[in-house]
C-alpha cells in the first residue's frame, strides 16, 4: 500500500510532463486550420476572377465611341448606299428648295413691273410692244398679252372684221391663245415638284429598307458569334437605325417644301387668272373704240 502511494506522485509527474510537452503541438495545429482553410478559399476565389477578366474583354473589344461618322463607315455596304441614296435625294431637295424661291421671287418681282407697263399702255399696239420687249421676256402674264394682241393682228392683217358682229369671235381666238400659254405656264412653275413628292413619300421607306437589313445582318452576327452582350449588339443595331434617321431628315423637308410651292403655285395661278381677265376687258374695250 506504502509503495503504491509512493509510485502515484512519479505518475503525475509523468503525465504533467506529457501534457507540457503536447500543448506546443496544439499551439502549432491551431494557426493550421485557418491556413488549410485559406487554401480553398483562394483556390475558389481564383475561378472568379476569370469571368472577370472575360467580361472584360468584349468592352476592350468594343467598337468605342459612337458617332454618326463611325456608324456610317462600320455599316455594311447596303446600307452604306442606302444612307448616300438619301443624302443625295435631300441635297438634292434643298437644291431645289433655293432654286425655286429665286425663281418664284424674280417671277413676282417681273410680274410687278410688267403690270404697271401694261396698265400704261393706251392701245392694243402698244400692249403688243410692251409685252414683246426684252425688259419682259420669259414673263407669263408678257408671253398671255403678246399672243392675244397678236392674235388679234394677225387677223386684222389677214383682212377679217376684228370689231362689230366679228367682236366676239376675234375675243375667243385671243382667248384661245392665252390658254395655251396657261397650260404651259402650270407645267413650268411645277417644275421639281415631282422629285420632292417622291423623297418626301419614298424616304422612310428606303431608310426602313436600310433599318431592316442592317438588322438583320446584327441577328446574324449574334448567331455567329453566340453572344448577346449589348456592347457587341448595340453598335450594329445603330447603324441600322441611322439610315431610318437620315431618311426621315430627307422626307420630312421634301413635304414641307412641296407644301410651300404648291401654295406658291396656286397664289400664281390665282393671280395669272386675275390678268386674264383684266386683259380680256382691256381687249375689249379696244375693239369696242374700233382698234
Amino acid at each position: 500500500m506504502l509503495e503504491h502511494k509512493k509510485h502515484n506522485p512519479l505518475i503525475a509527474l509523468l503525465g504533467a510532463a506529457a501534457l507540457f510537452m503536447s500543448v506546443p503541438g496544439l499551439a502549432a495545429a491551431a494557426p493550421a486550420t485557418p491556413a488549410a482553410e485559406a487554401a480553398p478559399a483562394a483556390a475558389a476565389e481564383a475561378p472568379a476572377a476569370e469571368p472577370a477578366e472575360d467580361a472584360a474583354a468584349p468592352a476592350e473589344a468594343g467598337h468605342g465611341e459612337l458617332t454618326v461618322a463611325t456608324m456610317f463607315m462600320m455599316a455594311v455596304p447596303v446600307v452604306k448606299v442606302v444612307m448616300i441614296g438619301l443624302v443625295l435625294m435631300s441635297v438634292l431637295s434643298w437644291i431645289i428648295l433655293v432654286v425655286k424661291m429665286i425663281e418664284f421671287s424674280s417671277l413676282n418681282k417681273a410680274s410687278n413691273n410688267y403690270l404697271e407697263a401694261f396698265r400704261g399702255a393706251r392701245s392694243i399696239a402698244d400692249i403688243n410692244r410692251v409685252s414683246v420687249s426684252d425688259e419682259f421676256a420669259g414673263n407669263p402674264m408678257a408671253d398671255m398679252a403678246a399672243v392675244a394682241t397678236e392674235e388679234i393682228q394677225i387677223s386684222k392683217s389677214a383682212g377679217l372684221s376684228i370689231s362689230g358682229e366679228h367682236r366676239d369671235s376675234t375675243l375667243h381666238r385671243a382667248s384661245s391663245s392665252i390658254n395655251a400659254v396657261q397650260a404651259g405656264l402650270s407645267k413650268r412653275l411645277s417644275g421639281g415638284l415631282t422629285f420632292l413628292a417622291s423623297t418626301g413619300s419614298l424616304g422612310p421607306f428606303i431608310g426602313l429598307f436600310g433599318t431592316v437589313y442592317g438588322i438583320m445582318n446584327s441577328f446574324i452576327g449574334i448567331a455567329n458569334t453566340n453572344t448577346t452582350n449589348l456592347a457587341v449588339v448595340a453598335p450594329g443595331i445603330a447603324e441600322a437605325l441611322l439610315a431610318t434617321g437620315i431618311g426621315l431628315a430627307a422626307a420630312i423637308p421634301a413635304v414641307a417644301m412641296y407644301n410651300i410651292f404648291n401654295t406658291m403655285i396656286a397664289a400664281y395661278g390665282t393671280r395669272s387668272e386675275q390678268f386674264v381677265s383684266e386683259l380680256m376687258n382691256t381687249l375689249s374695250r379696244q375693239l369696242d373704240k374700233g382698234a
